[in-house]
């Protein structure tokens, strides 16, 4: 994609009128993660959306808008691991995760390095890198305060993923000893509208009063920070991190009574306008508390929307903004995601980079911010963004030589180079269907695009490029078969 000269002169100039600070104090660090939203649903991305997103918009405006990040993959599971890890998550089995921890006991985490150079840690949300399960009345091993995170409350996956109970810190609040029946809405595809699968939940849980319970114990972790008083609590003298973590927009679309007809995007506009609003009350205790100025927020989603091309006929709102595909593609609906930094002082207001960086970025990102190095093995595929941050990194250098991924359903493969992208089979490779095509006699045995000037992925240059073919091959190769990428 293609940005304005003077916005991205704008961008690289940020140091001219934001010098590196001084200060040996860090900054606060809010890390919210939303759920299956589409690059093209907040109107800072999309102007044409038709769903309201004021208090992104207003992240945007105070910050930086990055317009080619990508999720560590295009599902919810591998997404997070490698934003909590800095490690591409087709380096492990993430098919693991319902039945054991997928980190390592001892791997280094966003919590965990951050909790080694002062922090106070905190998660609240959806985890969805699984426990040690024994019984949902036995302790949780391998989770968030196992991790590195100092407290936790959320819940082991999506809200139509059975069993639905609630998380304090290692242990279940309540037991899914009840059970709820399956659900799905009349006018929209099985996995989309208020759709949940039957099985356990806890007694007096309700779906619906998930994302703002979520809201309300984050607001409880910023107002703990910040009215810490007593002289022998030493959470006082350090910096927060908190890593919120809605599990929404993502089915089951359930937007409470005053957010229903808010938007044109029938219940997933309107609960993605929810989804907004919880977000502004999170912007509204750092502003209350006075913790704005010295906390670098980060807003992002774990990968694409579910939302068809029947959906965009409809109602008229492209969920992925013009990119191929869906939640679970290869393509880049599947995985670009909206990516806005908002941190005063060092990041300039209403920027936009159109560098490329993916999830497992962010934790050599934070090691920088911090000062630290990161040991051998730790966050092996990740690359700072800090110059991109602080603009000291030229725009049209790019900061990474590739960004590798795996595809949701049937193991293809893809690769970044530049502006080149190389898929190693047809099709999909996600919910779009096909998935996979087998390739005819004289077809093209994968797809390969140029994305400066096809963002849509229109045009296959498979046969028409084999030396670019061969070159991202061997890319790819070299990365898989490396313990790490950098």
């Amino acid at each position: 994609m293609r940005f304005p000269s003077s916005l991205i002169l704008t961008c690289v100039l940020v140091t001219l009128f934001f010098p590196a600070s001084t200060s040996a104090a860090l900054p606060n660090i809010v890390l919210i993660l939303v759920d299956d939203m589409g690059y093209g649903d907040p109107q800072c991305y999309n102007p044409d959306s038709k769903i309201p997103t004021p208090n992104m918009d207003r992240l945007a405006r105070e910050g930086m808008r990055f317009t080619d990040a990508h999720s560590a993959g295009p599902l919810c599971h591998p997404s997070r691991y490698g934003l909590m890890t800095g490690r591409y998550p087709f380096r492990t089995d993430v098919s693991r995760w319902p039945t054991e921890p997928l980190i390592k006991e001892g791997q280094m985490t966003l919590a965990s390095l951050l909790k080694d150079q002062g922090y106070a840690t905190a998660m609240v949300g959806k985890w969805h890198l699984g426990f040690l399960e024994k019984g949902y009345d036995q302790i949780l091993p391998g989770g968030p305060v196992d991790r590195g995170f100092q407290s936790f409350f959320g819940m082991r996956a999506s809200t139509d993923i059975p069993p639905y109970f609630y998380i304090r810190g290692d242990r279940a609040v309540a037991p899914p000893t009840a059970q709820i029946a399956a659900n799905n809405s009349d006018g929209w595809s099985p996995i989309q509208g208020a759709f949940w699968r039957e099985g356990g939940i806890a007694p007096g849980l309700e779906l619906k009063e998930v994302l703002p319970l979520f809201t309300e114990e984050a607001l409880g972790v910023i107002h703990q920070h910040a009215g810490a008083k007593s002289a022998s609590d030493d959470s006082r003298h350090k910096p927060m991190m908190l890593y919120l973590a809605y599990p929404a927009p993502h089915t089951p679309w359930l937007p409470a009574p005053e957010f229903i007809g808010k938007s044109g995007a029938g219940m997933y506009g309107d609960f993605t306008t929810m989804v907004d609003a919880e977000i502004g009350r999170v912007l509204a205790a750092l502003d209350e508390t006075g913790m704005t100025q010295d906390t670098l927020v980060i807003m992002t989603s774990d990968n694409g929307p579910t939302w068809y091309d029947v959906d965009v006929e409809k109602f008229g709102h492209d969920s992925a903004n013009g990119l191929r595909g869906m939640k679970g593609d290869a393509w880049e609906g599947g995985h670009r995601i909206p990516f806005i930094v908002r941190w005063p002082g060092r990041v300039m207001p209403a920027s936009v980079s159109a560098q490329l960086i993916g999830f497992t970025d962010v934790l050599a990102t934070f090691a920088e911010i911090c000062g630290v190095k990161l040991a051998d093995g730790a966050g092996p595929d990740s690359v700072s963004f800090l110059p991109v941050l602080t603009g000291s990194q030229p725009e049209g250098k790019g900061l990474r030589s590739t960004l590798l991924m795996r595809a949701g359903s049937n193991g293809a493969m893809t690769v970044r180079s530049g502006d080149w992208k190389y898929i190693d089979q047809l099709g999909s490779g996600g919910f779009t269907k096909p998935s996979f095509i087998k390739p005819g006699l004289g077809d093209p045995k994968g797809q390969l695009y140029n994305l400066r000037e096809d963002s849509a992925e229109t045009r296959n240059l498979y046969l028409e490029k084999p030396e670019i073919v061969a070159r991202l091959q061997a890319e790819m190769k070299t990365v898989i078969e490396a313990p790490a990428s950098r």
